[in-house]
């Protein structure tokens, strides 16, 4: 595979960029994404979902004054509303000049998990996304203040539960575990402690705060540190501990480049990340930067993301609905706001069991065929039924005309595939046949089935 498609692919989810990063220089490159704009507009999608406590709560009382049946309706009515703001931010990663903030967005999405499922309040889910979105390449330590205060991590955490009287630990041992330490390297002390100090954020209206007649004021002891702390004090005691970088590093490392990345690089870069002082952007630069020079290819399976939009990239497809695509990951097991725990989604090998391998076999199938991803049975709710209906797709795969079989091949592995070797060359030279005409009338039909071919081996599910 070409190096700059390789690095396309890991900075963003398609080879879109590939020229653009041979042009402009990596460093370059990662200048302009830093520095990128994004809408920060609330999306018409949103209009008639609650937004504030009091619209909230006119919501759930008219739930309890209305028919099972018209209460059904207006639940689904805003089931439909995340399955719109899936498909909106799937459109913003498709179609971003730079989607490297969409993907570090991605990469905090899924550090600090908060799902629909749970929340169920859409405008809160779209204010924590839109935060990482903002953040992306901002401080670490700031970021975690600002998300343990969101409306949306509060209630998924159940931090709504956790009252002086009544103490509930989740969001102060997944502040913990998940999200900067790791496990180990804390005591069950801090966790109760941190509760204390975490009890009473509750919901509020841009914001989680601290409800005066909730909150527990004692004084306690936080990492050997004692004193009446609150979430702010309490981030800045975790993040003088020792092993805050590491966490945030391995992570970085394996959404990024390897599924399996060594123990030294990992105390390589977060020994940098603590001199940084936790600033994301200088840290993604270096290793970017340095993991560049290296041959690494092969080191990563692709996240269901990454192979479905390389291949409608590389297949040029138009007109096909988004919602399909959203419902694609959804069976990959990569459903957007909708991770399966507060561990988000694993990776690695579980991107590629045999179920995955033949659902993915399957939409190449379909899309290289011009139809859509999926087909009407397998969908459960009339609107979705409605859209994909009898759906086509145009697809175009561009291709050089004025080579032979064994150029064209050549062309094709270097955009598509990290190693070739020669039981795989003759494969693909049984399919474009040393005779090829490139000018005949089933030329591209002919190309297409060679592709078709190469998405389906092992190697394309790799980057």
């Amino acid at each position: 595979m070409n190096k700059h498609t390789l690095w396309s692919l890991r900075l963003g989810f398609s080879g879109k960029q590939s020229k653009l990063i041979e042009n402009m220089g990596l460093p370059k490159f990662l200048e302009q994404s830093y520095v990128s704009s994004f809408d920060k507009s609330v999306p018409s999608f949103l209009d008639k979902s609650p937004k504030s406590i009091q619209e909230l709560k006119a919501k759930r009382q008219e739930l309890k004054n209305i028919s099972p049946e018209e209460a059904k309706e207006l639940l689904k009515i805003e089931l439909q509303v995340s399955q719109e703001m899936k498909a909106w931010w799937l459109e913003k990663m498709i179609h971003d000049e730079y989607p490297l903030r969409e993907k570090m967005s991605c990469f905090w999405h899924n550090h600090f998990v908060s799902t629909y499922q749970k929340v169920k309040v859409n405008h809160w889910i779209f204010q924590h996304n839109q935060l990482l979105r903002e953040n992306a390449f901002g401080n670490f330590k700031t970021l975690t203040k600002q998300v343990i205060q969101t409306n949306a991590m509060v209630r998924y955490l159940d931090n709504v539960d956790n009252r002086r009287d009544k103490i509930n630990e989740n969001l102060s041992r997944e502040l913990l575990e998940l999200f900067t330490l790791g496990i180990g390297h804390y005591t069950e002390d801090d966790i109760k402690n941190g509760a204390k100090g975490l009890a009473g954020l509750n919901l509020g209206e841009d914001q989680a705060v601290y409800r005066r007649m909730l909150e527990n004021n004692d004084t306690i002891t936080y990492f050997g540190k004692t004193g009446k702390f609150k979430v702010g004090e309490m981030v800045d005691i975790i993040f003088e501990q020792k092993a805050v970088p590491y966490l945030l590093t391995r992570k970085i490392l394996k959404w990024f480049i390897y599924d399996n990345p060594s123990e030294e690089l990992v105390q390589y870069y977060g020994d940098y990340f603590r001199k940084a002082d936790f600033e994301i952007k200088p840290l993604l630069t270096k290793i970017f930067t340095e993991e560049f020079a290296k041959d690494n290819a092969g080191s990563k399976i692709k996240d269901p993301l990454v192979y479905i939009i390389q291949l409608m990239h590389e297949l040029n497809v138009a007109q096909l609905n988004p919602k399909l695509v959203v419902l694609f990951l959804r069976q990959q097991g990569m459903d957007l706001f909708n991770q399966p725990n507060v561990k988000g989604w694993n990776g690695g090998k579980e991107w590629l069991t045999s179920q995955i391998y033949l659902q993915r076999n399957n939409a190449a199938d379909l899309l290289c065929n011009g139809k859509s991803l999926s087909r009407r049975k397998q969908f459960t709710d009339d609107e979705m039924m409605n859209e994909s209906r009898s759906q086509l797709v145009k697809v175009k795969l561009h291709w050089d005309k004025t080579g032979n079989n064994k150029t064209i091949i050549a062309e094709l592995t270097n955009r598509l595939l990290f190693q070739v070797d020669d039981n795989l060359q003759k494969e693909f030279e049984a399919i474009l046949k040393y005779d090829f005409n490139p000018k005949a009338q089933n030329a591209d039909d002919a190309v297409l089935r060679l592709f078709n071919a190469m998405v389906k081996t092992p190697e394309y599910q790799l980057i």
